[in-house]
């Protein structure tokens, strides 16, 4: 029985984790993820930058299911593609994307994980309010066709560029309004993206008018997932590059806010930040932010 939610014990800190590539085999993520030493990982179960997927074999899922068991890791959350535009006045492609994303779903709730990340996607001009109508019509239309799943879907929080829509909290919340089926939908705070799209958590004030302004909009108990990285660009800049933790304009002050507040805790919180040939920033970012827990 898949679980929806990955909180396994109240007051739990933060389960800990990075983006894992699933090169070799969807369960090689995994065994990459415990030599990181994650909680959870994050994964796309396809290529991001393709609209079509090799279907997933029974051995494919198996070894999975068998990787997650062995390693102990949580397959928390995926990704899904880059191409998917749910906002798109262009109503080949919005359909085309409800198509894709569609199959993405299947895939999520398959391989008995919690979470699909969603970018909502740009407006193309057509202007926010449009962009958001058509989002929330594509996700109602998805929750009707996938009736019976566990998965959730999670909106991402955007950094802003260009008429991308869902880079302010009210944008998310206008979206989750119009969702029929409220309780299948969540989000998903970008660290990067949010500070990138002007909300600073660089002091404990800081960080605390962020977050009763995502309460006050969203509402905390919608979060149900972090990306955790820093900012490349300054704030606000509406630019999305992301930067190892404490080493962009960010700071680690905004880590060790979210470290510690207790609101969050058992929440999976991945990075995405850069990444070598090895895992060996995974582990240097997943150190220092466990070394950031009770205010160190």
């Amino acid at each position: 029985m898949i679980s929806t939610d990955p909180i396994t014990q109240p007051g739990r800190p933060a389960l800990l984790g990075a983006h894992m590539s699933v090169a070799g085999g969807l369960d090689q993520a995994l065994i990459r993820g415990r030599s990181a030493g994650c909680d959870v990982i994050q994964i796309f179960s396809k290529n991001s930058n393709q609209w079509k997927a090799k279907p997933l074999s029974p051995e494919d899922i198996s070894n999975f299911k068998k990787a997650r068991e062995e390693t102990k890791v949580f397959p928390a959350l995926v990704h899904s593609s880059y191409l998917i535009n749910l906002c798109s006045p262009k109503e080949e492609e919005w359909r085309k994307s409800i198509e894709a994303f569609y199959i993405e779903m299947e895939r999520v709730e398959l391989l008995e994980m919690s979470y699909l990340i969603l970018h909502p996607g740009a407006h193309l001009g057509a202007g926010i309010e449009a962009g958001i109508a058509k989002a929330a019509e594509a996700l109602n239309a998805l929750h009707v066709r996938s009736s019976g799943f566990k998965m959730k879907v999670l909106i991402e929080l955007t950094a802003g560029q260009g008429s991308c829509v869902g880079h302010r909290f009210e944008e998310v919340a206008a979206i989750l309004e119009r969702i029929k089926e409220s309780d299948r939908i969540g989000v998903c705070f970008d660290t990067c993206h949010a500070f990138a799209a002007g909300y600073d958590m660089r002091t404990q004030a800081d960080y605390d008018e962020t977050m009763s302004a995502l309460d006050r909009t969203v509402g905390l108990q919608r979060v149900l997932a972090f990306h955790l990285n820093d900012c490349k660009k300054e704030l606000g800049c509406r630019v999305d590059r992301h930067e190892h933790i404490g080493q962009g304009k960010m700071g680690e002050g905004p880590f060790r806010f979210l470290m510690n507040d207790p609101r969050f805790f058992g929440i999976p919180m991945v990075l995405e930040t850069p990444k070598g040939k090895d895992l060996k920033e995974d582990v240097m970012n997943l150190t220092l932010l466990r070394s950031l827990r009770n205010g160190k």
